[in-house]
Protein backbone atom coordinates (compact mmCIF):
# COMPACT_ATOMS: atom_id res chain seq x y z
CA UNK A 1 0.00 0.00 0.00
CA UNK A 2 1.39 2.78 -1.12
CA UNK A 3 2.26 5.98 1.81
CA UNK A 4 0.18 9.07 1.32
CA UNK A 5 3.33 12.20 0.35
CA UNK A 6 2.02 16.29 1.42
CA UNK A 7 2.97 17.91 -1.75
CA UNK A 8 6.56 20.39 -1.47
CA UNK A 9 5.17 23.42 -2.02
CA UNK A 10 1.36 22.77 -0.65
CA UNK A 11 3.65 22.12 3.12
CA UNK A 12 5.89 25.47 2.47
CA UNK A 13 2.76 27.64 1.65
CA UNK A 14 1.30 26.07 5.00
CA UNK A 15 4.36 26.46 6.92
CA UNK A 16 4.74 30.06 5.74
CA UNK A 17 1.19 30.95 6.83
CA UNK A 18 1.67 29.22 10.12
CA UNK A 19 5.05 31.65 10.81
CA UNK A 20 2.83 34.80 9.71
CA UNK A 21 -0.02 33.72 11.96
CA UNK A 22 2.61 33.12 14.76
CA UNK A 23 4.21 36.52 14.10
CA UNK A 24 0.97 38.43 14.37
CA UNK A 25 -0.25 37.08 17.23
CA UNK A 26 3.47 37.97 19.16
CA UNK A 27 3.20 41.22 17.45
CA UNK A 28 0.12 41.82 18.97
CA UNK A 29 0.97 40.55 22.37
CA UNK A 30 3.90 43.00 21.95
CA UNK A 31 1.69 45.60 21.27
CA UNK A 32 -0.54 45.16 24.10
CA UNK A 33 2.01 44.96 26.31
CA UNK A 34 3.34 48.00 25.35
CA UNK A 35 0.43 49.74 25.48
CA UNK A 36 -0.67 48.52 29.23
CA UNK A 37 3.24 50.03 30.43
CA UNK A 38 2.47 53.73 28.72
CA UNK A 39 -1.18 53.32 30.26
CA UNK A 40 0.52 52.44 33.40
CA UNK A 41 3.39 55.56 33.05
CA UNK A 42 0.77 58.09 31.93
CA UNK A 43 -1.32 57.19 34.70
CA UNK A 44 1.44 57.78 37.26
CA UNK A 45 2.39 61.20 35.35
CA UNK A 46 -0.83 62.83 35.07
CA UNK A 47 -2.34 63.69 38.19
CA UNK A 48 -6.38 64.04 38.13
CA UNK A 49 -6.99 67.62 36.89
CA UNK A 50 -9.80 70.04 38.70
CA UNK A 51 -10.00 72.16 34.94
CA UNK A 52 -7.90 71.22 32.06
CA UNK A 53 -6.96 73.98 29.25
CA UNK A 54 -6.61 73.13 25.79
CA UNK A 55 -3.79 75.79 24.54
CA UNK A 56 -3.27 76.76 20.69
CA UNK A 57 -0.15 74.82 20.40
CA UNK A 58 -1.75 71.97 21.18
CA UNK A 59 -0.58 71.43 24.63
CA UNK A 60 -3.20 70.31 27.53
CA UNK A 61 -2.56 72.11 30.71
CA UNK A 62 -4.30 70.37 33.73
CA UNK A 63 -4.69 72.35 37.10
CA UNK A 64 -4.00 69.73 39.30
CA UNK A 65 -4.65 70.46 43.32
CA UNK A 66 -1.32 71.65 44.73
CA UNK A 67 -1.18 68.62 46.86
CA UNK A 68 -1.91 66.03 44.25
CA UNK A 69 1.19 66.98 42.33
CA UNK A 70 4.16 64.56 41.18
CA UNK A 71 6.53 66.05 43.94
CA UNK A 72 4.22 64.15 46.52
CA UNK A 73 4.89 60.83 44.95
CA UNK A 74 8.49 60.74 45.78
CA UNK A 75 9.53 58.99 49.22
CA UNK A 76 11.29 61.23 51.11
CA UNK A 77 8.65 64.27 50.18
CA UNK A 78 5.53 61.38 51.50
CA UNK A 79 5.32 64.07 54.67
CA UNK A 80 6.20 67.44 53.01
CA UNK A 81 4.74 70.64 53.80
CA UNK A 82 4.78 73.09 51.06
CA UNK A 83 7.17 76.05 52.38
CA UNK A 84 6.22 79.33 52.61
CA UNK A 85 8.10 81.60 49.67
CA UNK A 86 11.03 83.19 51.96
CA UNK A 87 10.14 86.81 52.37
CA UNK A 88 13.38 87.92 50.37
CA UNK A 89 11.41 87.07 47.19
CA UNK A 90 8.26 88.19 48.86
CA UNK A 91 9.78 91.39 48.51
CA UNK A 92 11.09 91.28 45.20
CA UNK A 93 10.46 94.47 43.43
CA UNK A 94 9.94 93.28 39.19
CA UNK A 95 11.37 96.96 38.67
CA UNK A 96 14.64 96.38 40.49
CA UNK A 97 15.47 93.85 37.44
CA UNK A 98 17.36 96.26 35.44
CA UNK A 99 15.77 95.41 31.72
CA UNK A 100 18.60 95.40 28.50
CA UNK A 101 17.53 98.27 26.46
CA UNK A 102 15.94 98.04 23.08
CA UNK A 103 14.45 94.21 24.01
CA UNK A 104 11.37 93.83 26.16
CA UNK A 105 10.70 91.72 28.70
CA UNK A 106 6.78 91.24 27.81
CA UNK A 107 7.03 87.62 27.51
CA UNK A 108 4.08 85.17 28.14
CA UNK A 109 3.14 81.40 28.14
CA UNK A 110 0.72 80.41 24.58
CA UNK A 111 -1.76 78.67 27.14
CA UNK A 112 -2.04 81.89 29.11
CA UNK A 113 -4.62 83.03 26.27
CA UNK A 114 -7.02 79.99 26.61
CA UNK A 115 -7.90 80.30 30.51
CA UNK A 116 -6.33 79.87 33.74
CA UNK A 117 -5.93 77.52 37.31
CA UNK A 118 -8.18 78.30 39.82
CA UNK A 119 -6.98 79.17 43.50
CA UNK A 120 -4.46 76.03 45.34
CA UNK A 121 -3.68 74.77 41.71
CA UNK A 122 -0.71 74.08 39.67
CA UNK A 123 -0.74 74.11 36.03
CA UNK A 124 0.94 70.99 34.43
CA UNK A 125 1.51 70.32 31.21
CA UNK A 126 -0.09 66.79 30.41
CA UNK A 127 1.91 64.19 29.34
CA UNK A 128 -0.22 62.08 26.45
CA UNK A 129 0.70 58.48 24.88
CA UNK A 130 2.18 60.25 21.62
CA UNK A 131 5.13 61.86 23.86
CA UNK A 132 5.83 58.14 25.28
CA UNK A 133 5.73 56.81 21.62
CA UNK A 134 8.00 59.51 20.46
CA UNK A 135 10.80 58.95 24.11
CA UNK A 136 13.99 56.74 22.59
CA UNK A 137 13.25 54.87 25.93
CA UNK A 138 9.96 54.61 27.91
CA UNK A 139 12.12 54.03 31.00
CA UNK A 140 14.10 57.41 30.75
CA UNK A 141 11.45 59.39 29.50
CA UNK A 142 11.92 63.02 30.46
CA UNK A 143 15.48 62.46 31.97
CA UNK A 144 18.42 64.40 30.77
CA UNK A 145 20.83 62.31 29.05
CA UNK A 146 23.73 60.74 31.02
CA UNK A 147 26.93 63.23 31.25
CA UNK A 148 29.18 59.99 31.39
CA UNK A 149 30.05 56.79 32.22
CA UNK A 150 29.22 54.81 35.14
CA UNK A 151 32.20 52.85 34.84
CA UNK A 152 34.48 56.08 34.95
CA UNK A 153 35.45 55.77 38.57
CA UNK A 154 37.18 58.23 40.53
CA UNK A 155 36.67 61.69 39.26
CA UNK A 156 38.82 63.45 41.46
CA UNK A 157 36.54 66.16 42.53
CA UNK A 158 39.23 68.91 43.57
CA UNK A 159 38.94 72.23 45.93
CA UNK A 160 36.40 73.39 44.11
CA UNK A 161 34.92 70.11 43.42
CA UNK A 162 35.38 70.97 39.53
CA UNK A 163 37.32 69.03 36.87
CA UNK A 164 37.39 68.62 33.22
CA UNK A 165 34.28 66.27 33.38
CA UNK A 166 32.50 68.23 35.86
CA UNK A 167 31.93 70.80 33.10
CA UNK A 168 32.59 69.85 29.71
CA UNK A 169 29.81 66.15 29.40
CA UNK A 170 29.14 63.43 27.21
CA UNK A 171 27.78 64.41 23.64
CA UNK A 172 27.19 68.26 24.61
CA UNK A 173 28.62 71.25 23.19
CA UNK A 174 28.36 74.31 25.45
CA UNK A 175 29.15 77.88 25.45
CA UNK A 176 29.25 79.44 29.02
CA UNK A 177 30.79 82.15 31.42
CA UNK A 178 31.55 79.39 34.89
CA UNK A 179 32.51 80.91 38.38
CA UNK A 180 34.08 78.54 40.63
CA UNK A 181 34.21 79.50 44.52
CA UNK A 182 32.59 78.29 47.39
CA UNK A 183 29.17 79.00 49.13
CA UNK A 184 27.00 80.30 45.83
CA UNK A 185 23.05 80.84 47.24
CA UNK A 186 21.44 82.34 44.41
CA UNK A 187 22.49 83.56 40.42
CA UNK A 188 19.94 85.10 37.69
CA UNK A 189 20.50 86.66 34.63
CA UNK A 190 18.15 88.22 31.79
CA UNK A 191 17.89 85.07 29.24
CA UNK A 192 17.41 86.14 25.14
CA UNK A 193 15.03 84.05 23.71
CA UNK A 194 15.07 82.60 20.25
CA UNK A 195 14.10 79.73 18.44
CA UNK A 196 16.76 77.56 17.08
CA UNK A 197 16.55 74.69 14.42
CA UNK A 198 17.16 71.17 16.17
CA UNK A 199 18.33 68.63 13.29
CA UNK A 200 17.32 65.06 14.37
CA UNK A 201 15.16 63.84 16.60
CA UNK A 202 17.02 63.29 20.41
CA UNK A 203 18.69 66.64 19.87
CA UNK A 204 17.87 69.48 22.21
CA UNK A 205 18.96 72.74 22.50
CA UNK A 206 19.08 74.78 25.78
CA UNK A 207 19.82 78.56 27.12
CA UNK A 208 19.95 78.33 30.72
CA UNK A 209 21.42 78.78 34.46
CA UNK A 210 23.07 75.97 36.01
CA UNK A 211 24.45 75.56 39.50
CA UNK A 212 26.07 72.51 40.60
CA UNK A 213 28.04 70.92 43.91
CA UNK A 214 30.05 68.02 43.96
CA UNK A 215 28.83 64.74 45.00
CA UNK A 216 30.56 61.86 45.29
CA UNK A 217 31.75 60.29 41.85
CA UNK A 218 28.71 62.70 40.39
CA UNK A 219 27.89 66.00 39.88
CA UNK A 220 24.82 67.53 41.26
CA UNK A 221 22.84 70.22 39.18
CA UNK A 222 19.46 72.47 39.68
CA UNK A 223 19.13 74.32 36.31
CA UNK A 224 16.20 76.38 34.34
CA UNK A 225 15.99 78.60 31.15
CA UNK A 226 14.07 77.45 28.05
CA UNK A 227 14.94 74.94 25.41
CA UNK A 228 13.67 73.10 21.93
CA UNK A 229 13.37 69.29 22.55
CA UNK A 230 11.02 68.29 20.15
CA UNK A 231 11.67 64.67 21.45
CA UNK A 232 9.86 65.44 24.46
CA UNK A 233 7.60 68.15 23.56
CA UNK A 234 6.24 66.89 20.29
CA UNK A 235 7.19 70.20 18.22
CA UNK A 236 9.93 72.76 17.70
CA UNK A 237 8.75 75.61 20.49
CA UNK A 238 10.88 77.27 22.83
CA UNK A 239 9.72 76.44 25.99
CA UNK A 240 10.59 77.57 29.70
CA UNK A 241 11.87 74.27 31.59
CA UNK A 242 13.60 73.31 34.80
CA UNK A 243 15.36 70.23 35.54
CA UNK A 244 17.61 68.62 38.22
CA UNK A 245 20.14 65.73 38.96
CA UNK A 246 22.09 63.94 42.32
CA UNK A 247 23.98 61.63 40.17
CA UNK A 248 25.15 63.46 36.60
CA UNK A 249 21.49 62.44 35.13
CA UNK A 250 21.96 58.82 35.70
CA UNK A 251 18.96 57.69 37.85
CA UNK A 252 17.98 61.08 39.33
CA UNK A 253 16.31 64.05 38.16
CA UNK A 254 14.26 65.11 35.13
CA UNK A 255 13.00 67.94 33.47
CA UNK A 256 10.17 69.72 34.45
CA UNK A 257 7.27 67.72 36.37
CA UNK A 258 8.21 64.41 34.35
CA UNK A 259 9.42 63.09 37.58
CA UNK A 260 8.81 63.19 41.36
CA UNK A 261 10.75 66.25 42.65
CA UNK A 262 10.48 69.75 41.90
CA UNK A 263 7.35 71.10 44.22
CA UNK A 264 5.72 73.44 41.73
CA UNK A 265 3.46 76.65 43.75
CA UNK A 266 2.59 79.40 40.91
CA UNK A 267 -1.10 79.10 39.28
CA UNK A 268 0.18 81.29 36.67
CA UNK A 269 2.84 79.64 34.86
CA UNK A 270 3.37 75.86 33.73
CA UNK A 271 7.16 74.17 33.23
CA UNK A 272 7.41 72.81 29.67
CA UNK A 273 5.21 75.32 27.89
CA UNK A 274 6.33 77.63 25.26
CA UNK A 275 7.05 80.58 26.06
CA UNK A 276 7.25 84.33 23.62
CA UNK A 277 7.43 85.51 21.93
CA UNK A 278 10.90 85.34 20.03
CA UNK A 279 13.45 87.31 19.01
CA UNK A 280 14.58 87.45 15.16
CA UNK A 281 17.42 89.30 13.52
CA UNK A 282 16.98 93.38 12.69
CA UNK A 283 13.77 93.45 14.91
CA UNK A 284 12.17 93.26 18.56
CA UNK A 285 14.78 91.29 21.18
CA UNK A 286 12.61 89.97 23.98
CA UNK A 287 14.19 88.60 27.04
CA UNK A 288 13.14 86.79 30.44
CA UNK A 289 14.26 87.12 33.93
CA UNK A 290 15.14 83.54 35.27
CA UNK A 291 16.74 83.66 39.32
CA UNK A 292 17.61 80.96 41.32
CA UNK A 293 17.88 81.01 45.11
CA UNK A 294 18.95 79.64 47.91
CA UNK A 295 16.96 79.44 51.40
CA UNK A 296 18.39 79.07 54.89
CA UNK A 297 16.05 75.59 55.07
CA UNK A 298 18.19 74.10 51.91
CA UNK A 299 15.70 74.64 49.19
CA UNK A 300 15.98 76.25 45.91
CA UNK A 301 13.50 79.15 44.70
CA UNK A 302 12.97 79.40 40.71
CA UNK A 303 11.86 82.61 39.90
CA UNK A 304 10.91 84.42 36.59
CA UNK A 305 10.33 87.85 35.20
CA UNK A 306 7.86 89.53 37.20
CA UNK A 307 8.57 88.30 40.75
CA UNK A 308 6.61 84.66 39.76
CA UNK A 309 8.37 82.19 42.21
CA UNK A 310 7.43 79.20 40.06
CA UNK A 311 8.30 76.85 42.89
CA UNK A 312 11.61 75.08 44.55
CA UNK A 313 13.80 72.16 44.39
CA UNK A 314 13.36 70.73 48.06
CA UNK A 315 16.70 70.41 50.33
CA UNK A 316 15.21 66.49 50.62
CA UNK A 317 16.55 65.58 47.49
CA UNK A 318 19.83 67.41 47.29
CA UNK A 319 23.25 66.53 49.04
CA UNK A 320 25.92 69.18 49.38
CA UNK A 321 23.44 71.90 46.81
CA UNK A 322 21.28 71.75 50.07
CA UNK A 323 24.25 74.03 51.56
CA UNK A 324 25.77 76.06 48.47
CA UNK A 325 27.02 75.49 44.90
CA UNK A 326 30.41 75.15 43.69
CA UNK A 327 30.05 76.40 40.26
CA UNK A 328 27.43 78.87 38.47
CA UNK A 329 27.18 78.47 34.68
CA UNK A 330 24.93 80.82 32.33
CA UNK A 331 25.27 79.83 28.56
CA UNK A 332 23.50 77.37 26.03
CA UNK A 333 24.23 73.62 25.51
CA UNK A 334 23.73 71.21 22.48
CA UNK A 335 22.73 67.96 23.38
CA UNK A 336 23.23 65.58 20.08
CA UNK A 337 25.34 62.21 19.91
CA UNK A 338 27.27 63.65 17.11
CA UNK A 339 29.27 66.48 19.47
CA UNK A 340 32.97 65.43 19.96
CA UNK A 341 32.80 62.82 17.00
CA UNK A 342 33.75 62.82 13.34
CA UNK A 343 31.92 64.96 10.88
CA UNK A 344 29.64 66.04 10.01
CA UNK A 345 28.78 67.82 13.57
CA UNK A 346 25.00 68.52 14.20
CA UNK A 347 23.60 71.60 12.56
CA UNK A 348 21.22 71.89 15.42
CA UNK A 349 21.60 75.77 16.88
CA UNK A 350 22.50 77.00 19.94
CA UNK A 351 21.12 80.24 20.97
CA UNK A 352 19.85 82.39 17.70
CA UNK A 353 22.12 79.95 15.86
CA UNK A 354 24.61 82.99 14.87
CA UNK A 355 27.81 83.41 16.51
CA UNK A 356 28.74 85.89 19.33
CA UNK A 357 30.72 88.83 16.79
CA UNK A 358 27.14 89.27 15.86
CA UNK A 359 25.93 90.83 18.93
CA UNK A 360 23.09 92.30 20.14
CA UNK A 361 19.53 91.59 17.96
CA UNK A 362 22.03 88.45 16.22
CA UNK A 363 23.84 86.52 18.92
CA UNK A 364 21.66 85.28 21.98
CA UNK A 365 23.05 87.36 25.00
CA UNK A 366 22.12 87.08 28.94
CA UNK A 367 22.94 90.32 30.86
CA UNK A 368 22.38 91.87 33.97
Amino acid sequence: MGKCKVPTLLFEVFFTLCCMLESQVEARASSSSLDREIEAKLKLLNKPAVKSIKSEDGDIIDCVHIYKQPAFDHPALKNHTIKPIPSFLLDYEPSSVRGTPNASSQVFQLWQKSGSCPKDTVPIRRIQKKDLLRASSLERFGQKPKAYSTNKKNHNFTILGVTDDYVNLQNRSVSHLSTYGFNFIGASANINIWNPKVEKKGEFTTAQIILKASNGDFFESIEAGWMVHPELYGDSNSRLFAAWTRDSYHTTGCFDLTCKGFVHVASSTALGASVGPYSSRFNQQYEINIGIYWDEDGNWWLNIKNGTVIGYWPAELLGNLRHSATVVQWGGQVYSDKVKKAPPHTSTQMGSGDSADGRFGFACYMSN
